[in-house]
């Protein structure tokens, strides 16, 4: 069976525009927090694989200044080969999201493509009649996160 076509809300430009305003590390704490809401998604289907754990991990230790940007991109390398193994598209969605989360470490914009993919996550893994509503929730939940400036998941210590 063919996925059905993903669709994004209008506030992903809202949200590009949004994030191009912020910090490198403010990115990366909500880039972690995108993926962390959908990583339970990948552990159902795989739940002994814990690159995609890891990856998330990484990416807050980046924050916290306990690890370098290269560990954190091994650890999102590794995310992005456990979503190619996934067989389920939400799945690989999830890891995908945990990925960039790691990602951003090195490059800020990858937050944003955490966020996609965690919308995508959400969107695979729901009924059709609930896709629309299940983006646009978790599409505004990513514009108030980013609003408020909640960095208070594991910021950077000086």
């Amino acid at each position: 069976m063919a996925k059905p076509a993903f669709k994004d809300a209008p506030l992903r430009r809202e949200i590009e525009d949004l994030a191009k305003q912020k910090d490198h590390h403010t990115l990366a704490c909500w880039a972690a927090e995108c993926a962390e809401r959908v990583l339970h998604i990948f552990e159902a289907q795989q739940p002994e694989d814990r690159r995609a754990r890891n990856a998330i991990a990484a990416g807050r230790g980046w924050i916290r200044g306990e690890i370098t940007m290269v560990d954190a991109r091994k650890a999102a390398f590794a995310a992005h080969a456990a979503a190619r193994e996934a067989d389920n598209v939400a799945a690989s969605a999830s890891s995908r999201a945990a990925g960039h989360a790691a990602a951003t470490a090195h490059v800020k914009g990858h937050a944003v493509h955490a966020a996609t993919y965690a919308v995508k996550a959400n969107f695979y893994d729901c009924p059709m009649e609930e896709q629309k509503q299940r983006i646009l929730e978790e599409r505004t939940w990513q514009y108030q996160y980013l609003l408020g400036g909640n960095t208070d998941h594991g910021q950077r210590t000086r």
